[in-house]
């Protein structure tokens, strides 16, 4: 029996943010699903030389400060991805900072990059026992007189620990990180990277984008991406059109949406990406999956993983137990094999 439905109602009754602490501090004791069944074989398989048991990860955003990386993969996720992890420690905009809307199953946050900095991440994950894929999202302090450099240092701190990691330059809530997509700047942030990365940095390194950018801003991220062997992108961070809100509590508040609300607009964009980059890079679908119907689709659209936050907030933490079931049975119901057989076969069906 899933319990959480009955829980739900109280939960919601709570400050969202206080509501996250208490999911984590429960987590950590053990209050959580375990996942006893093995993972199907359709579900497994080698991207970014990683052995992944299924594609569902969990995103950035929710395990900030590496606490709960293994109890994720423990609860079904084919893989945790902790952060966004800064140099330095802040504390991140001013509370309250995150808002629900409980009918449209979304979300709304300006958290700001909110961590205890690199050095402390970085103790409790050397810390953990190994197990999994562990994936470290990196970003560059709010006040930060050089905001490339942070990923280079953030990369330095992570690269022998992480087994992928990501760069997020797509963030809403941090004042012109997002100016790091433009394309010149994209391009000298990736070249910085190759220059000052370690010589013994062979793991994958994948940027995590915006779904606010126009098609020729995409074609842009995508070309630096590929001539700078960046190994994959996830698409794609909140967004800050919030004009699929019609006249709803919190709709007006400053902040990323999340959840199904983004569920359109960033899966344009993967199919978009996947369309543009002709298959060469591997894709992360990211934004507003819920159930194994949601995966599937975004599968079809051009993605080889996918990662959620949001969805687990209003369906509770068995959403990757059900959706790896779900997306099994779909999966064999259209009469395809393995993941690789149906990525992108879809794309093509997004307008423009």
């Amino acid at each position: 029996m899933d319990i959480y439905k009955f829980i739900k109602p109280a939960i919601f009754t709570t400050d969202p943010e206080k509501a996250h602490n208490l999911a984590i501090s429960a987590i950590k004791l053990g209050l959580h699903p375990l996942d006893t069944e093995p993972s199907s074989n359709i579900l497994s398989q080698n991207l970014l030389n990683l052995s992944f048991k299924n594609p569902i990860g969990m995103a950035a955003g929710f395990d900030k400060n590496g606490e709960v990386p293994n109890e994720l993969l423990k609860m079904g996720f084919g893989f945790a991805e902790v952060g966004t992890v800064t140099p330095r420690p802040q504390e991140g905009n001013p509370k309250p900072r995150i808002f629900r809307l409980e009918k449209e199953e979304g979300m709304i946050n300006r958290l700001g990059f909110n961590n205890k900095g690199s050095e402390e991440v970085k103790l409790k994950l050397e810390n953990r026992q190994k197990m999994g894929i562990l994936g470290v999202n990196i970003g560059a302090n709010r006040d930060s007189n050089n905001m490339m450099e942070d990923y280079i240092y953030g990369l330095k701190t992570f690269y022998k620990i992480a087994d992928y990691i990501t760069i997020n330059i797509s963030s809403p809530n941090t004042p012109n990180l997002r100016k790091l997509q433009k394309k010149q700047n994209i391009q000298e942030l990736l070249n910085l990277i190759n220059a000052e990365k370690p010589v013994d940095c062979n793991l994958p390194i994948l940027l995590k984008i915006s779904p606010d950018i126009n098609q020729l801003e995409l074609s842009d991220i995508i070309e630096a991406a590929i001539n700078s062997k960046i190994d994959g992108l996830i698409i794609s961070n909140t967004t800050v059109d919030k004009s699929m809100l019609d006249k709803i509590k919190n709709a007006n508040q400053d902040g990323g949406l999340s959840g199904k609300p983004l569920f359109n607009l960033s899966t344009r964009l993967l199919a978009q990406a996947y369309i543009i980059s002709e298959g060469k890079i591997p894709l992360v679908g990211v934004g507003g999956i819920a159930n194994g119907y949601d995966a599937f689709l975004k599968i079809k659209a051009g993605a080889s993983l996918m990662q959620l936050y949001t969805g687990m907030v209003f369906q509770g933490p068995s959403i990757a137990i059900n959706i790896k079931k779900e997306l099994s049975k779909l999966i064999l119901e259209e009469g395809f094999r393995s993941i690789k057989e149906i990525v992108g076969i879809d794309a093509k069906k997004y307008k423009k």
